[in-house]
């Protein structure tokens, strides 16, 4: 990419402070390698880091190894627009970093109950136990008799699979009087 590219694409990043509150920068892509100490000493560069927050994997796998991505917060609007411009894009270890103002997410209300959050958000600890067992073994009974019921008003005629007799028949009864043959050879000695 060329300077020029470079100076533009950080001129459209800065332009977007106008709508963030604060000096809250979000630096993403960054090399596993790259150590808290060594990422807190380079933003200081640019000016005095009031909040830094380095975010590590809390569980699974990679617990204790770094996200890839970390928050600061400097104490003016102008050193963090000059860590905009001079970290964005630049090659650190392997990764080239992107440095962009930080915003909270935003998520849209649920649309249906205004009390109540989606099933997929709501505490796995909200229902009683006893009750969420009661509904899933209910709920397991009404889905099998739906599907005995469908089985019975539409049996399945074209089938010609293989009898599952077939599979559990006896074995014939002939016995070998050895498993092979051996020829007989004559040896010369």
């Amino acid at each position: 990419m060329s300077a020029a590219a470079d100076t533009l694409e950080n001129a459209s990043i800065l332009s977007d402070s106008a709508a963030h509150e604060g000096h809250r920068l979000w630096i993403g892509n960054i090399d596993p390698k790259i150590t808290e100490y060594h990422l807190v000493k380079l933003l200081e560069k640019f000016g005095k880091v009031k909040q830094f927050d380095f975010l590590f994997h809390k569980s699974g796998p990679l617990e204790g190894q770094p996200r890839g991505y970390c928050f600061v917060n400097f104490h003016t609007k102008e050193e963090a627009e000059r860590a905009i411009q001079c970290l964005n894009g630049k090659l650190a270890l392997s990764k080239k970093l992107v440095v962009r103002w930080a915003h909270a997410q935003r998520f849209e209300p649920f649309r249906g109950d205004k009390n109540h959050l989606p099933a997929s958000l709501e505490p796995s600890c909200s229902v009683p136990e006893e009750v969420a067992t009661n509904l899933s073994l209910n709920a397991k009974i009404r889905a099998i008799e739906a599907k005995l019921q469908m089985m019975d008003d539409n049996p399945d005629e074209e089938y010609a699979g293989p009898s599952p007799y077939l599979y559990n028949k006896p074995q014939d009864t002939k016995k070998r009087p050895q498993p092979y043959n051996k020829p007989h050879r004559k040896f010369k000695r």
